[in-house]
C-alpha cells in the first residue's frame, strides 16, 4: 500500500469531530483564602515563599537569599538587580553560566502553585531551565483559585508562547529517586508584593 493510498484511506475514514463540552466552571469554585491556598501549595511542590509588604524592598530581599549570585538575568521592571543582559538575539547556550533569573509572574493558581509566565516576561524560553535558581515576583492579588480560571484568564491572550511553573525542577524517574535540578532550575522562590 503506498502512501497516497494510506492518507485517502485516513481522510475517508476520519471520525466526526464532537464539539466540546460545556463545563460550568462555578461548580469548582471554592470559599477559601487564595493566597494562603497559594502559598501552602508553593511550598508543597518545593518552591519557597517570600511575602514582602512593599516593591521597595525588592532587591536587598534578593540579595539576601542569593548572596552568591553573580550572573543574574533580570526580565522585570521592578529589582535593578541584573549583570547579564539578553535580547532576542541572545542565544541559549549563552546562558549556561546564569546563577540566577529574576522573572515576573502573570497570575498564580492557588490549587497547585502554578504561576503563569508569558514569552513577553521570558524573552529566551529556556531562560526558566537553564538557570540554576529561578526567582518570581508575583503580586499578592493576582492569584486566581483554580486552573479552570487559569485557563480562562490565558484564553484571552495574544498567542504565543507561556508556561505554567510550579516550584523547583524535579524527576523520580530512575529507580523512584527524587532527584532536584535535573531538567532545570535548583531552587525557586516566589516573591509575593
Amino acid at each position: 500500500m503506498g502512501r497516497e493510498e494510506i492518507l485517502n484511506s485516513v481522510r475517508k475514514n476520519k471520525p466526526e469531530l464532537l464539539p466540546l463540552p460545556e463545563i460550568n466552571v462555578d461548580l469548582f469554585n471554592e470559599d477559601i483564602d487564595l493566597l494562603s491556598g497559594f502559598k501552602e501549595k508553593v511550598a508543597l511542590v518545593g518552591g519557597t515563599i517570600k511575602q514582602l509588604t512593599s516593591s521597595k524592598d525588592i532587591d536587598n530581599e534578593i540579595m539576601m537569599m542569593y548572596p552568591n549570585a553573580t550572573n543574574i538575568v533580570n526580565r522585570t521592571q521592578v529589582s535593578s538587580l541584573g549583570t547579564v543582559s539578553i535580547s532576542e538575539k541572545t542565544q541559549p547556550k549563552d546562558l549556561e553560566d546564569v546563577d540566577l533569573a529574576i522573572l515576573r509572574g502573570t497570575f498564580g493558581v492557588a490549587e497547585n502553585g502554578a504561576i503563569w509566565i508569558s514569552e513577553e516576561q521570558l524573552y529566551i524560553r529556556a531562560l526558566p531551565f537553564i538557570t540554576n535558581d529561578l526567582l518570581i515576583i508575583l503580586g499578592k492579588k493576582d492569584i486566581c483559585q483554580n486552573l479552570h480560571k487559569a485557563y480562562e484568564l490565558i484564553s484571552k491572550r495574544k498567542r504565543t508562547f507561556g508556561l505554567f511553573i510550579s516550584g523547583p525542577s524535579k524527576t523520580a524517574d530512575i529507580e523512584q529517586c527524587l532527584v532536584i535540578g535535573a531538567q532545570g532550575a535548583l531552587s525557586l522562590t516566589v516573591l509575593l508584593i
